[in-house]
């Protein structure tokens, strides 16, 4: 079983195990080439731009504005975003606080092509952005994307049809596989702490705990106060918790400070908010879940 050989293997925390394990299982994407295709797509967060690269294949050239592990919470829009989308046939969100930077870059750029918005298109619990934590609502965000790219393109919907398909196939196969995977921790063992509340909706799909954040936030510009950072020790001793997570996207040290009071580990990063770079285990989405 390809989750006990990792465990095995790496001694690692079960959480990222279970992770690792499934990057090993399921593998990366295919993407056609961007930049090959007609239709012009401005996606604003890595998993939007993802998305569309695997629905949009060859027909689609796709810029994503967010570079790998960039915190979306403070990106400044660029003069390359502006004209990016100036040219766009379709603009996608993800929607949130995530990306309402791009307001003002859209009226800036005088552009005429719709927006998509995936936010509205999945299930968002409690106002939480990151809804793309959650695999069966970027099953739904998939579905969005077919749609959005056959309206500007109706020459290519059989292709976006297929290629819709067969990715939401894919992570049919990724959301069994990391329920699986953590059904193999011991429940009392199901618990997480990272950098930001932006897990909630893969610990509600999966059955993790949330017991805290090192930001006891949804957006990573606020910061946590001297009696938050003494509570969550507390909470990380009280509970048990074997390793804090820190995310890909910001700078750990206050993590690796609080673990070393707590006297836990510090697991490998997790990718929250963005996607990682082109060949970590987090440059497509399915590999960063």
């Amino acid at each position: 079983m390809v989750c006990s050989t990792v465990t095995a293997v790496l001694r690692l925390p079960p959480i990222f195990a279970a992770c690792a394990a499934l990057a090993v299982a399921s593998g990366c994407g295919d993407d056609d080439a961007a930049g090959a295709g007609s239709v012009r797509v401005v996606a604003t967060t890595g998993q939007a731009a993802d998305f569309a690269r695997q629905v949009g294949g060859g027909r689609v050239a796709v810029t994503g504005l967010l570079p790998p592990n960039a915190d979306p919470h403070d990106y400044e829009v660029r003069p390359d975003d502006v004209e990016a989308l100036a040219d766009a046939d379709l603009v996608i969100r993800s929607g949130g606080e995530v990306d309402e930077w791009l307001g003002d870059a859209i009226d800036a750029s005088g552009t005429a092509a719709p927006e998509l918005v995936l936010a509205d298109h999945v299930e968002v619990r409690d106002g939480d952005p990151h809804w793309w934590q959650d695999p069966r609502n970027a099953i739904e965000a998939t579905a969005a994307i077919e749609a959005g790219l056959a309206n500007a393109d109706p020459a290519g919907a059989a292709a976006y049809e297929r290629a819709a398909r067969a990715y939401t196939a894919r992570l049919e196969r990724l959301d069994r596989e990391v329920a699986r995977c953590i059904g193999e921790i011991p429940p009392a063992q199901r618990t997480l702490v990272t950098t930001h509340d932006a897990l909630g909706a893969y610990a509600a799909r999966y059955g993790l705990r949330i017991v805290g954040a090192v930001i006891p936030s949804r957006s990573t510009l606020a910061q946590p106060s001297a009696g938050e950072v003494d509570e969550l020790i507390a909470t990380i001793r009280r509970e048990r918790v074997r390793a804090i997570f820190a995310e890909s996207s910001v700078n750990p040290d206050v993590e690796q400070a609080i673990a070393d009071a707590a006297g836990v580990t510090i697991g490998t990063a997790l990718y929250a908010d963005a996607l990682g770079p082109e060949g970590s285990g987090g440059a497509d989405y399915v590999g960063s879940i």
